[in-house]
């Protein structure tokens, strides 16, 4: 006699499929389906096809918009994994008070994005802000911050009196590019997109620093106790044991960390957002780029589906290129 089927299992995880299903599986489904009509955000319209696609290819915008989203990723991800790997040895060291800095590396993560941006906001103004303050004190110009448009690596090299410009102007003659295209790919971040990557890292500091920090505490002690005994040093200890170690939590730590910088929203809206997104929309990454398409000046509710589909394909492929890297944890 068969034995019967068990639904138990089943029900215990219903609601929570309920939840995924309602809130995410029927959502990017409809997106999808709305990408290949003309749908305002007064109702649908006529089936265009791959159009919205094909738009979005020709979209000088949404080409800026991805480049300052993949400036915002690789100043970010790297910055945040090694600050927090950084902070976690330290916390790790500590004998006394560990609770009580947990909690302040912690604050960050737990405070309202809202009121980190507005004082952060305040922090970078150009006339009253202490990041200009303590600029001048030290013997340095005031900055634009915020207001400032020219890229991070030209402002660099400015001021040691290279001619950044001008260099790019010939580079831009001599290989066929414009001058505006190559200014975005070498230039950098605009000084208004890095001070969003400094709040973006500052906001996240403190999670992966507590992620680390519990890899850190579960590895053994007996590991450094016999490097000890053949003479290696911390530094040697941390790459021959730490770093292999703690690899499953870096693989965490990369994963979450791009994805949820690609979804970077709220301080660029609070801090440089309406109209264009910062400084001549150096600022503007995709998520803010298609919020401004879909229910700004644009009202174009299937071309921001078309748009989120693409970062939802862009996210998923550098996820899966990242699982690849699995192979490398030391579990």
């Amino acid at each position: 006699m068969k034995d019967k089927f068990d639904f138990g299992p089943y029900l215990y995880i219903l609601p929570a499929a309920i939840i995924v299903i309602i809130f995410r599986l029927i959502p990017i489904i409809l997106s999808f389906i709305v990408s290949f009509y003309n749908w305002t955000i007064t109702g649908p319209g006529e089936f265009i096809g791959l159009e919205n696609y094909s738009r979005m290819l020709h979209d000088g915008e949404f080409w800026q918009s991805m480049l300052n989203t993949f400036h915002l990723v690789i100043f970010v991800v790297p910055i945040s994994l090694v600050l927090s790997l950084i902070f976690a040895n330290f916390l790790n060291g500590i004998e006394k008070l560990k609770s009580f800095f947990r909690s302040v590396y912690f604050i960050p993560t737990v405070t309202s994005m809202v009121a980190i941006s507005i004082v952060w906001k305040i922090i970078f103004n150009q006339q009253t802000g202490l990041a200009n303050f303590f600029l001048t004190k030290i013997g340095f110009d005031p900055m634009g911050w915020l207001a400032e448009s020219r890229g991070v690596i030209d402002i660099f090299l400015s001021s040691l009196g290279l001619n950044f410009p001008g260099v790019i102007q010939s580079l831009s003659s001599g290989i066929g590019i414009s001058y505006n295209t190559l200014y975005l790919l070498v230039g950098g971040p605009s000084l208004a997109l890095f001070c969003i990557i400094i709040v973006t890292i500052w906001k996240g500091l403190g999670y992966n620093t507590i992620i680390y920090l519990a890899g850190l505490q579960n590895i053994p002690q007996v590991y450094y106790e016999a490097a000890e005994i053949d003479g290696a040093g911390k530094i040697k200890q941390f790459f021959k044991i730490t770093w292999h170690l703690i690899s499953p939590t870096t693989f965490y730590v990369l994963m979450m960390t791009t994805i949820v910088t690609f979804q970077v929203f709220s301080q660029i809206y609070l801090m440089t957002g309406p109209p264009v997104g910062g400084p001549l929309g150096t600022t503007k990454v995709i998520v803010y780029f298609l919020f401004d398409k879909g229910f700004g000046e644009g009202n174009n509710l299937s071309y921001a589906s078309a748009i989120a589909l693409v970062l939802f394909a862009i996210i998923l492929s550098l996820t899966l290129l990242q699982k690849k890297l699995e192979k490398k944890v030391h579990y």
